[in-house]
């Protein structure tokens, strides 16, 4: 066992893990933050995602000790201050971007990924983006338009499929 400490949604986090023990699993069992889905454990599906230091990364596939020293945001953080839901979160939820929520969080995360490096993507460039997130339940017509929503893009030329 090793002690590890990052800093997790502005907040000192730390906590006993063996060298095995990946992010995902030390920020939902160690710190008890389980808006961090975990689908696959495999980098597939992208339920898992979340930010370290600035950067969105399938927590899946990192270790906890990959992170020590790190900063860490996880869904749990996208909130604004007040507690209302962020711009894209309330773009997920005004354009059904969300069914069963499994895959919310990740596709959150990484919308949140995108339109910090990219302001107004294209419809494809979202499409593009979020080919490492699966969704079974969507077909991802309403999380693109969330985005580009989210984004400020007006959402009305996108067609209904």
């Amino acid at each position: 066992m090793a002690q590890v400490s990052m800093t997790v949604n502005g907040k000192a986090a730390s906590g006993d893990v063996e060298g095995r023990t990946l992010l995902s699993s030390f920020l939902r069992d160690t710190l008890e933050l389980t808006g961090t889905h975990v689908g696959c454990d495999t980098s597939q599906c992208g339920a898992c995602v979340v930010h370290v230091n600035g950067e969105a990364v399938k927590a899946c596939t990192m270790l906890a000790a990959e992170a020590a020293g790190a900063e860490v945001t996880t869904i749990e953080a996208m909130a604004n201050a007040d507690g209302s839901l962020s711009t894209i979160q309330q773009a997920f939820q005004d354009h059904h971007g969300l069914q069963c929520g499994f895959c919310t969080p990740g596709m959150v995360m990484s919308a949140a990924a995108l339109l910090k490096d990219n302001p107004t993507p294209t419809e494809t460039e979202i499409r593009e983006y979020l080919e490492g997130n699966i969704c079974r339940c969507t077909g991802y017509h309403n999380i693109v338009k969330a985005i580009m929503a989210a984004s400020g893009q007006d959402v009305s030329s996108i067609a209904a499929e």
